[in-house]
């Protein structure tokens, strides 16, 4: 269709006329509320983003001669990043004559990735860089996958409560009857 008659169209219905593939032949137009298509490409461009997810690098920082209560401590914060999909750099800091030992370092890295190879791996060896030790951990699910899990969990659990407080009342009455009795 012609370009005038396009545009007197568009005016007859109180449109704007958008152009929509400019690279086709011949270019593609489309009688529109300019507006209204503007507002529905920024509503999708805002849900798009939403739906991303970041990667995050967390850090957990240890030492040489960590107690085994602290070290299972630490190992299960690791867990929790790994299953929310997000990365974990491991720093071993060495102080003094730790600094000769890298191998102390270096095994207790090996153990915590034993630890958690179901969740996540090992993304970069453990190097030794000045006084620290530094490893990182990926995790095997992505961050869209967790965030998907973890929404799916917390409506389960909202729904188990909902049950649970529709059955509460009648297990609190029946208590306080037999007391009287």
């Amino acid at each position: 269709m012609p370009l005038a008659k396009a545009l007197e169209l568009a005016q007859e219905y109180d449109l704007d006329l958008v152009e929509v593939a400019a690279n086709a032949r011949p270019p593609v137009c489309k009688l529109m509320d300019y507006g209204k298509f503007k507002y529905e490409s920024a509503m999708k461009a805002r849900e798009a983003r939403k739906n991303q997810a970041h990667t995050v690098i967390k850090e957990m920082k240890l030492r040489p001669k960590i107690d085994p209560h602290d070290y299972d401590t630490k190992k299960g914060h690791v867990v929790r990043f790994l299953k929310q999909g997000d990365k974990v750099k491991i720093t071993i800091m060495f102080r003094g004559r730790e600094q000769s030992r890298p191998e102390l370092g270096y095994r207790l890295l090996q153990r915590l990735a034993e630890d958690v190879q179901d969740l996540g791996f090992v993304e970069s060896n453990p190097k030794q860089d000045g006084r620290n030790m530094i490893m990182v951990l990926g995790p095997h699910k992505k961050k869209t996958e967790a965030m998907a899990e973890a929404r799916e969990a917390q409506a389960a659990r909202k729904a188990g409560r909902q049950g649970d407080a529709a059955g509460e009342p009648a297990e609190q009455s029946a208590p306080a009857e037999a007391d009287a009795g």
